[in-house]
């Protein structure tokens, strides 16, 4: 475990990509303040992750709601005092196969609210708390997708908003210049999560066929997030692609 005393949110804690970074931070000596929409799942990463209860805070949150986002940092500050390092993770899709013409309004609406509005209100409240803070500054990291440079089929909303995370993450970053906030970006490819799972039995590739695709440990995630967060104030990733070596993305399949 590290000696330093840092504070980190993330978002979309209690599963997947979020979990997998949220034990990583906790196990470096974060203190770490763990959001999501479902209680159960926030406490059962804690217990997973073997620290002591002052280490780790759960905070159950729907980041598409302002008053909930502010309510988070409000939390955050009360029991660590400041904040460090943001993880901008917490994300949906929309339901699979649907033609891009038949995607429903409340559908695409869901994934823009959770993708793409959350990370800017939870952005929005982390500037706020890390102006005002001594000594002032942090770190912001978005989970965007190789979905911000190549799409899949069927995949509208959710390559839509990852290309908006984009805009997000360097729009954020230039802002944050001021108040010596970096901001950077992780581009995941084929994490072995609940969401990815449908990997190792199928998916719809661009030339219509169906195939089975390499996946990696999510960990290899987690790690290279806590890299990014390790890196003095100074120095900043500002673009992470991490993917499973042989997926269909570099090249033509």
């Amino acid at each position: 475990m590290s000696g330093h005393n840092k504070v980190a949110i993330i978002t979309g804690a209690g599963s997947g990509v979020g979990r997998a970074v949220a034990l990583a931070f906790l196990k470096d000596g974060y203190r770490a303040v763990l959001a999501g929409r479902r209680a159960d799942a926030l406490a059962e990463t804690i217990k997973l992750s073997g620290v002591p209860a002052s280490q780790a805070l759960a905070v159950p949150t729907d980041v598409t709601d302002q008053a909930s986002v502010q309510n988070l940092f409000a939390k955050t500050k009360a029991a660590f005092g400041r904040l460090d390092v943001l993880f901008n993770n917490a994300g949906v899709n929309a339901p699979g196969g649907i033609l891009l013409e038949d995607l429903s309004l409340e559908d695409w609406q869901k994934v823009v609210d959770t993708n793409l509005t959350g990370p800017f209100l939870c952005t929005q409240e982390a500037f706020k708390l890390m102006k005002a803070q001594e000594p002032k500054g942090g770190r912001i990291i978005n989970n965007g997708s190789i979905s911000a440079y190549a799409p899949r089929p069927n995949s509208i909303a959710y390559t839509a908003t990852k290309h908006a995370i984009t805009g997000l993450t360097k729009t954020s970053s230039l802002d944050g210049r001021k108040y010596d906030i970096a901001v950077g970006q992780v581009d995941i490819g084929n994490a072995l999560t609940e969401m990815a799972q449908r990997m190792t039995q199928g998916v719809p590739q661009a030339d219509g066929s169906i195939k089975i695709e390499q996946v990696m440990d999510v960990n290899h995630v987690a790690t290279s997030v806590l890299h990014m967060a390790s890196l003095p104030i100074e120095a900043n990733v500002q673009f992470m692609t991490v993917m499973a070596s042989k997926m269909p993305f570099v090249g033509r399949g």
